[in-house]
């Protein structure tokens, strides 16, 4: 028992040391990419006229949308059927990131506390596990944080905030859930999860999409946001997946950037070592 009672001391001790390790791997300097690592491969960082070009193209179909869009489709889901709405209504909160964060999180927890005393081969297996499941904690975790802090700083009402449908009604810095529209955070992690499993599990990209459109439709169906709070939802959750993967990539973690500048994959284990390595546990 006084040994059990020990070994039992060591689990949470090796998580939070494996853990801090991780993050220490995570957050280190990158090295071995010149002085401007974040240039490789995105050549237009380099090119204002480009980037502004593009910033402006965005900017204006988002004002486009404000206009024809957002009032027209928010006045129409009074005219859906009950059913209809009901549906929208009970499958919307599937679109909080907690529903994937939870999970990995719990899981990442319990990799890290597994023994150093695992077979070397073992051992590899269990760290390019650890690498995936961060990666999709983080890439999903990090747009949705910081679009609850741009939404807030934004501060576009909602549908029906001060008595009408107004999409230009802005009050920055209110720091009210009502003037927290734009992007929505339903739809940030929606397609974070997309953009995050499809990544790793491209079979699944289409039950994916299905997915993602389905929450941010809900989230103008049950008038919580306009269809360009939406829409910005939508580019802050990919392009925020994006920037995750690089940053993987320029850390030599899951991902590696190829010469010309596009990036690539590793391996991951195969399931036949995973199951080896569950019997290897389970012995």
């Amino acid at each position: 028992m006084k040994g059990t009672g020990g070994a039992m001391v060591q689990v949470p001790r090796r998580c939070i040391v494996t853990v801090a390790l991780a993050l220490k791997r995570l957050t280190r300097p990158i090295k071995g990419y010149g002085a401007h690592p974040w240039r490789r491969g995105f050549p237009w960082i380099d090119e204002p006229k480009r980037l502004g070009v593009a910033a402006a193209v965005v900017v204006a179909v988002f004002v486009f949308g404000m206009i024809v869009l957002d009032v027209a489709a928010t006045n129409s889901v009074r005219y859906l059927a009950h059913g209809v709405v009901w549906f929208f209504d009970w499958v919307t909160d599937f679109g909080k990131a907690a529903w994937v964060l939870w999970p990995l999180g719990t899981l990442f927890l319990i990799l890290a506390a597994l023994p150093a005393s695992l077979p070397r081969m073992s051992r590899a297996v269990v760290s390019a596990l650890m690498v995936r499941v961060g990666f999709l904690f983080v890439a999903v975790s990090l747009p949705g944080m910081t679009a609850s802090l741009i939404k807030n700083v934004i501060g576009r009402a909602r549908p029906g905030v001060g008595g009408s449908v107004n999409p230009y009604l802005f009050d920055p810095f209110h720091w009210t859930p009502a003037w927290a529209g734009m992007p929505s955070g339903h739809t940030t992690a929606a397609f974070a999860i997309l953009a995050a499993f499809a990544t790793l599990f491209p079979r699944a990209r289409t039950y994916l999409l299905i997915y993602a459109l389905v929450i941010a439709v809900s989230r103008i169906v049950v008038r919580a946001h306009y269809p360009t709070d939406a829409a910005a939802g939508a580019l802050f959750g990919i392009v925020g997946v994006l920037l995750v993967r690089r940053w993987f990539a320029l850390q030599r973690l899951g991902f590696s950037i190829q010469p010309d500048g596009t990036l690539a994959q590793y391996p991951g284990p195969s399931l036949r070592r995973i199951k080896s390595v569950a019997r290897t546990l389970l012995a």
